[in-house]
């Protein structure tokens, strides 16, 4: 673990001095140093102790910004609950379930409202949560750009259009990320996320059940495809299990590390979303990146902070537009 947190610290060094500063917008570091000073530190403490409990939520934690910055953008809208006109985005197909962490959120900003009341928005909480769920479990640490405020509204109908499905294709992948103002190598570095946490055998069934899929690029020898394939379809037998949990990477699941990648150049990538990074790339170049971060973890750890970066930086609320909440669930009366 010594050696994992080492080379996170090199890698926030370098981001520091290479990356920093292209993603920012209307958001800055050290937003909150006069209006709330032990904001971050609340923030770490409280995800820290929530992880130590709940090892499953620092994936889940980083889950959530993905699932909130994909719909209206990073503001907040996917911790509002169904109330008045507002539909909510968890009831959703792809949170409904299955998005976790809202708890944990909620108490923070329980503590935040304690210390400085209406002044740290819950968009920049999940921002903050994010980036220290990825540090916790080996992953790089990085300075987060803050200042969002909080939307107003919801969509539940942007929750079931935008949020990729665990089965979509290279294509769908790459216009969904193109919607959202990110790029191919964006894709292939935020997969990398499924380094850590689950997925349920409802989201996988369709991949170890269709025949004939030729998923790495390797002659399997030794059958470990096929065997991977087997222990997964023994898990997942029967929809009385679908929500049965498998690691999304078996190798080392509870680190923040390059293993995603090398399973997936041994095919076993556990969603079809996952698995299409390689078996459906025809031109090569999603490959080659996959490749890249196999065999080089610094590499990747500079592409995802540099991706997680411009993703928090999709369509952010900031000056006078939204508001800060009160409570995470509910607009402001």
């Amino acid at each position: 673990m010594e050696m994992k947190l080492w080379v996170s610290l090199i890698v926030v060094s370098a981001i520091t001095t290479t990356a920093l500063g292209d993603f920012g917008g209307a958001l800055v570091q050290g937003f909150y140093k006069e209006s709330c000073p032990l904001a971050e530190e609340i923030v770490k403490h409280n995800v820290e102790v929530a992880v130590l409990k709940d090892p499953r939520m620092a994936a889940s934690l980083l889950r959530l910004q993905f699932h909130d910055c994909f719909v209206l953008g990073c503001d907040a809208s996917v911790l509002l609950d169904t109330h008045g006109d507002i539909l909510s985005e968890k009831q959703a197909t792809p949170n409904v379930n299955s998005l976790r962490g809202f708890e944990v959120i909620d108490y923070i900003k329980y503590l935040l409202e304690e210390a400085c009341p209406l002044t740290v928005s819950c968009s920049d909480i999940i921002t903050m949560a994010a980036r220290d769920s990825v540090f916790l479990r080996g992953g790089p640490w990085w300075e987060v750009y803050l200042g969002r405020r909080d939307s107003i509204k919801a969509s539940f109908a942007g929750a079931n259009q935008y949020i990729p499905a665990p089965n979509t294709s290279l294509e769908g992948l790459i216009i969904n990320f193109k919607q959202q103002g990110l790029d191919i190598q964006d894709l292939i570095a935020l997969s990398g996320a499924h380094t850590i946490g689950n997925a349920r055998c409802v989201s996988f069934k369709q991949r170890i059940n269709q025949p004939n899929m030729l998923q790495t690029f390797y002659v399997d020898e030794f059958k470990r495809h096929s065997t991977f394939r087997r222990i997964l379809r023994s898990q997942c037998k029967d929809s009385s299990r679908d929500n049965e949990l498998s690691p999304l990477d078996i190798q080392t699941p509870a680190y923040f590390d390059n293993h995603y990648y090398i399973n997936l150049l041994k095919g076993r990538g556990l969603l079809i979303s996952d698995n299409v990074l390689v078996s459906e790339d025809h031109e090569g170049e999603v490959f080659r990146k996959v490749w890249e971060y196999a065999v080089n973890q610094e590499l990747f750890f500079l592409d995802f902070v540099e991706s997680m970066l411009k993703m928090a930086n999709i369509n952010v609320l900031t000056g006078i537009e939204g508001e800060i909440r009160e409570s995470c669930r509910f607009v402001n009366i």
